[in-house]
């Protein structure tokens, strides 16, 4: 069995906002009120790269994520360092397997990973922050 702990640091409505490190991050639908507050509507996606910054700021689905805002709202990303790749696939498949992120396809349905404990802390709005999912979860 493993414990994962993440600490979620954010929200950036700015991609080049984002922690150029290895991680997990989150992308969501949210209301900008100002310089130092959103309001988060909805979790859109969780992804993982051994570069945050340069991978949500390139990343092919962007133009999917905007169409999935409605009027007035604008994307915004949380994101936790995790150095060890295969922690970060982990992670990264527990969070979705639990969340089922409207444009995440893997991990949606099944969990092919040992048991695993999520302890979240930090930016963690529409994620439990406390969970374990069990070896070879099904939906």
């Amino acid at each position: 069995m493993a414990t994962i702990s993440l600490e979620f640091k954010g929200y950036w409505t700015k991609r080049k906002s984002l922690p150029a490190a290895a991680g997990v991050y989150c992308v969501y639908c949210c209301v900008d009120q100002n310089e130092k507050t959103v309001q988060i509507r909805k979790l859109l996606y969780i992804g993982e790269s051994g570069d945050m910054q340069r991978r949500v700021t390139g990343h092919p689905l962007h133009d999917g994520w905007k169409r999935h805002c409605a009027q007035g709202e604008v994307l915004c990303y949380s994101a936790a360092e995790v150095s060890l790749e295969a922690t970060r696939h982990q992670a990264e498949a527990a969070l979705i397997f639990k969340h089922k992120p409207p444009l995440n396809d893997e991990y949606k349905h099944s969990f092919p990973f040992e048991t695993t404990t999520m302890l979240l802390t930090g930016r963690t709005s529409k994620l439990r922050t406390s969970f374990t999912i069990q070896t070879d979860a099904k939906d």
